[in-house]
């Protein structure tokens, strides 16, 4: 169907053979790459790949499986999947292969063509890996596909065969065809960020009008593999059009999609994992339900990071791991608009959204990592905790704030900074701007590529125009960005008529888990640094008998009897360490280590008029 300017079509079930390119092509023709996937084992989890690269330039072809993926930063070894692999010329006749490492084929003795097949399982549904089954085919190409080094500019084409009788449809931000089954990919980076959901899902289609007269009309498709009830998926897609206007209302247009359509692929069922993914033209969501709070997230990602991006991330190497100091930017800063997006619409209450901002700062002024290390540093360790295996112990829970949080806070207080220096008249929705005008809308030299990622030097630039004050800008990133040097939160919010206050509650002791084993309650998580566990020479893998003279009979129990006293109490603790020795100590409990937010007006204080018209700035609707 070439005359949809989407890449959604209605598919029923038939072999559709891949046209192989002649073998007497001249030795001068571009690289091309054809990619055949059907689905005739779904039921078991596998699918049959079948690849053809033609024009090879002569000499050994090294053919991989990706490590890394696009919006995920730990590696992965995707090659673990595949079996049965068999490398071919355009004769049909085997080829000369050697294994460099585990996940790359090393291909001699071919003639400009080489063929590989393979079956590959998959049974995880989220933003990085890929999960064939009875229902759907969901497919994350770095997981999915094997590519050949050097031929990253060539251009891609890819065909499905969907199993015999279903009912699947194709979603993908990939180029439509004639051919219905078949879509194509102007390059590598363009492919590999182009996730596809094949599956019987619903659609919705909306339209946005431009804000600046003479703008484009842009589409938006809202695609859920999911079995949420009518109700909920209308809900849903309501949702989804408030959140994309409120967003377009921050940076004064959307992006150009050059499918011609935007695309939001959820699946939604209860074996789904939770995740999030960005992608250029298209984002997956996954989870038990469909969740507004993650498209609000995803949806600010195809302005911040898919074409504002990161110098680290550009271009993505999916050989390795991909590292940048500036992810606290990248998912901190999306985080942050997410949550406001979602008050901004009215999909969140005011209390709700602050509720989130207290969760947020009181996880990243009380965890301990936040003295060690700046959100630069915390943005890099990003390859060894987005994803990454937890075969081996650290002390993160200690050392490590997630550039997520980190990166939400700072961008709190930046908004909440410039909005409290120039009375209202320049906020972080103008820096986002201009960092959008300056990194993200010139585009890049080919679809998917981004032509001046930004470093965190072009932030404090970009901050310095904005702000008109370089002096800000400078001692704002030295001392919150590159430092670890925090805000003064609470004066920062009493401003919008929000008091920053400790929660009142049990008190803190430092040990966060528990698990019943041979000898005991055994500690699984590390003890709070500072904390009074953690003062009192308590640690992991120690056993708790008892607390004040009481012995634990649950895991639970522990709580329940810290609950019991108030902060400043001292009080006893016996614990068995991993030797069967018993230690009789004592805890001084600390005051909560929470916070919560709290609009004056319901606390006993009146909103002022100053307050009311700076909270209704900051967190009223922008979209028309």
């Amino acid at each position: 169907m070439p005359s949809l300017p989407w890449c959604v079509a209605r598919l029923c079930a038939g072999v559709v053979l891949v046209a192989l390119a002649p073998s007497h092509l001249s030795a001068q023709a571009a690289p091309t790459v054809e990619y055949h996937l059907a689905f005739p084992d779904a039921i078991h989890h596998v699918v049959n790949v079948d690849a053809v690269f033609h024009n090879v330039p002569a000499g050994p072809l090294d053919v991989q499986m990706s490590r890394s993926s696009p919006g995920r930063y730990a590696a992965f070894e995707f090659a673990s999947n595949l079996f049965e692999e068999r490398f071919t010329d355009e004769n049909g006749q085997p080829l000369e292969i050697a294994r460099p490492n585990p996940r790359t084929w090393r291909v001699s003795g071919h003639h400009g063509t080489v063929r590989v097949t393979y079956h590959l399982f998959g049974d995880r549904v989220d933003g990085t890996f890929m999960a064939v089954d009875a229902t759907h085919a969901h497919l994350n190409w770095p997981a999915t596909i094997l590519w050949a080094h050097g031929l990253d500019d060539a251009p891609v084409r890819i065909t499905f065969t969907l199993p015999q009788g279903s009912d699947w449809q194709v979603a993908t931000q990939l180029y439509p065809t004639a051919d219905p089954h078949t879509f194509t990919a102007p390059n590598l980076q363009y492919l590999m960020d182009s996730p596809a959901e094949l599956s019987h899902f619903r659609l919705h289609t909306f339209t946005v009008s431009p804000i600046a007269p003479g703008g484009k009309t842009q589409t938006i498709r809202v695609v859920a593999h999911s079995n949420a009830s009518d109700a909920e998926a209308a809900a849903y897609f309501a949702g989804a059009e408030k959140i994309v206007r409120e967003e377009q209302a921050v940076f004064g247009e959307l992006p150009e999609y050059e499918p011609g359509a935007y695309t939001f692929l959820a699946d939604a069922e209860p074996w789904d994992n939770g995740d999030g993914m960005e992608h250029r033209n298209s984002t997956v969501m996954t989870g038990h339900r469909l969740s507004l709070q993650t498209l609000a997230h995803e949806y600010f990602h195809n302005w911040n990071v898919e074409r504002i991006r990161p110098e680290g991330l550009e271009p993505f190497n999916f050989a390795d791991v991909n590292m940048s100091g500036e992810m606290f930017i990248a998912e901190g800063f999306t985080q942050y608009y997410g949550e406001l997006a979602l008050i901004r619409s009215g999909l969140a209450s005011t209390a709700e959204g602050m509720g989130a901002y207290a969760g947020a700062l009181s996880y990243v002024l009380h965890t301990p990592g936040s003295s060690y290390r700046s959100p630069v540093d915390m943005s890099r360790l990003a390859p060894f905790v987005d994803g990454a295996s937890d075969l081996f112990p650290t002390d993160f829970n200690n050392t490590f704030v997630s550039y997520y949080t980190d990166g939400e806070v700072v961008a709190l207080g930046l908004d909440l900074s410039l909005r409290d220096r120039t009375n209202g008249r320049v906020t972080l929705d103008d820096f986002m701007r201009a960092m959008w005008r300056a990194y993200g809308k010139p585009g890049g030299p080919a679809p998917g590529l981004v032509g001046h990622p930004y470093t965190l030097a072009d932030v404090q630039q970009q901050l310095a125009t904005v702000s008109g004050d370089p002096a800000f800008a400078a001692d704002f990133v030295r001392r919150y960005m590159a430092g670890t040097d925090k805000l003064d939160y609470r004066s920062l919010l009493l401003r919008a008529g929000f008091d920053l206050r400790p929660v009142s509650g049990p008190p803190f002791l430092g040990i966060s888990r528990l698990e019943k084993q041979e000898n005991g309650f055994v500690i699984q998580a590390a003890v709070t640094t500072g904390s009074p566990a953690y003062q009192a020479g308590i640690d992991r893998g120690d056993a708790i008998v008892s607390l004040d003279g009481k012995a634990l009979t649950s895991a639970d129990d522990l709580g329940k009897l810290v609950a019991a006293h108030k902060a400043g109490d001292s009080v006893a603790i016996v614990v068995r360490r991993r030797g069967g020795q018993e230690v009789n100590t004592s805890v001084t409990l600390a005051p909560p280590n929470r916070f919560e937010l709290v609009a004056v007006e319901t606390a006993g204080t009146a909103l002022t008029p100053a307050q009311q018209q700076f909270r209704a700035a900051w967190l009223g609707s922008k979209a028309r």
